[in-house]
């Protein structure tokens, strides 16, 4: 993202409360062939446009919240999680209405069943002048608004209206039409809502899904009157259309489908919040890929923080990077006011003394630089019949680790080079050493840096591994 500073988001739409309740079917019920579920425990999180609003918050946004909740216990509920969560509300509560609820049956980590609770009729008249007011004061100073409509009733003519001309407004909703009159900088709607708003007679086409999006890009944009229209593929990825460049397409990983609830709440946040910080689309289109791809392999209604969209983000980069590309990459990761970790090996054969201290170093900083010697490098310090494994296969093992951000490589006997390039503000090294045994101590310091030897656990060594497995017989 394109600066440090703290972004004011404004979420306006419709909210609610999932619940997610967990237990165990054993039997089936004797009044009809369904399971019974007992139940064990039950997991509530704000969903809807209360879930973006909490990735916001999470990924490092002031964020202020307007919507409206009913008058009963769903509400308050809502609102004490959200404000746990550190969102600032500004909900209107309405007597009589249901504060909508989506409730998720889970069964040995199965999705068997969901009902929800709520009323999708327009809000009276009085709530609407309420929300206007308030709504008018939280956009006056905002960077960046993000309208979440899903048909919920909050979105009347009028509160459409209020919206427009706003400089960076965001819009995810279930039927993008209706914003057009608004200028929307950004809409997000899904594939199936874009078949629906084409109405080519192509009823629901389903072949090459991407191909049939990238001919009608033109039409999208002016069908939606958005500079930017995002069209999500699901488990494909997503779709950037905007005038004057071609589509650009961003790919997800796997996962199964009941664990993508709120992950387009997510990828809306992550992508507004990069917009608004001054990325271009397609890098705020990564960054929405990305906090995504975060929550969908977790449990439940999910957040991405900021940490995770970090990491998330240079995974996508590519953990191992030559020496003067990792310079660059690390060059931006200071501008953000993060802290490098820096250390170096052989790692000839990885085990529980490497992990541990890997561990330990990732927790000391915000990105961990692991340097691995080269095979001529190993086999100068190591001696004959050293390194078992070839540099890339060590390589490859270590950018595996979650603690582990960038691996590079080095030839000489020491990183004395890399150091200089790098410039760590911490260079640690796990084994039987003091600081003063270091060589690379005196040049660490002299940059700026500090020295820190980590824990050692007894008879771990590549050594004593590969000297257990030579006298195997």
């Amino acid at each position: 993202m394109g600066t440090d500073r703290v972004i004011r988001a404004v979420v306006v739409g419709d909210v609610m409360l999932d619940s997610w309740l967990h237990g165990s079917a054993k039997r089936l019920a004797q009044e009809a062939p369904v399971p019974v579920m007992s139940l064990e425990a039950t997991e509530d999180a704000p969903g809807g446009a209360a879930n973006t609003a909490a990735n916001l918050v999470a990924l490092g946004a002031r964020v202020h919240l307007v919507g409206i909740v009913g008058d009963d216990d769903c509400g308050d509920k809502l609102v004490q999680s959200l404000r746990l969560l550190g969102v600032g509300t500004d909900l209107v509560t309405v007597p009589g209405r249901r504060t909508a609820h989506k409730r998720r049956l889970v069964t040995s980590g199965q999705l068997t069943a969901r009902y929800d609770e709520e009323d999708l009729d327009a809000i009276p008249e009085e709530a609407e002048r309420e929300l206007l007011g308030r709504l008018a004061a939280a956009v006056a100073d905002a960077d960046v608004v993000v309208a979440c409509d899903y048909g919920g009733g909050v979105f009347t003519t009028a509160v459409r209206r209020a919206l427009a001309g706003l400089p960076l407004l965001v819009v995810d909703a279930h039927a993008v039409a209706p914003w057009r009159e608004c200028g929307p900088a950004a809409v997000l709607p899904n594939y199936a809502e874009v078949v629906r708003l084409l109405g080519d007679g192509t009823g629901g086409w389903t072949g090459d899904r991407p191909a049939y999006l990238m001919a009608r890009s033109d039409r999208l944009l002016e069908l939606t009157g958005a500079g930017i229209v995002v069209t999500t593929l699901d488990g494909e990825g997503t779709l950037l259309h905007r005038s004057g460049h071609p589509p650009y397409r961003t790919y997800a990983s796997p996962a199964p489908q009941h664990m993508a609830t709120g992950a387009g709440d997510t990828y809306a946040a992550a992508f507004a919040l990069w917009l608004a910080g001054g990325a271009s689309p397609e890098e705020a289109a990564e960054a929405g890929q990305a906090a995504a791809g975060v929550v969908v392999r977790r449990q439940g209604t999910a957040i991405c923080t900021r940490y995770d969209l970090l990491r998330a983000l240079r995974r996508q980069e590519g953990t191992v990077q030559t020496a003067e590309r990792l310079a660059q990459l690390l060059d931006e990761h200071r501008r953000r006011g993060e802290r490098v970790v820096f250390t170096n090996g052989c790692f000839d054969v990885l085990h529980r003394g490497h992990v541990t201290y890997l561990e330990q170093a990732g927790q000391l900083g915000d990105v961990l630089v692991v340097a691995v010697n080269s095979d001529a490098s190993v086999a100068r310090l190591k001696g004959p019949g050293r390194p078992v494994n070839p540099c890339e296969d060590r390589m490859s093992v270590l950018a595996a680790l979650n603690d582990v951000d960038y691996v590079t490589e080095f030839d000489e006997d020491t990183p004395e080079r890399l150091l200089r390039m790098i410039r760590p503000e911490l260079y640690v090294k796990g084994g039987d050493y003091t600081a003063e045994m270091l060589a690379e101590a005196p040049l660490v310091r002299s940059l700026g840096g500090e020295v820190r030897v980590l824990g050692y656990l007894p008879d771990r060594s590549t050594t004593a591994i590969i000297g257990r497995m030579r006298s195997l017989p």
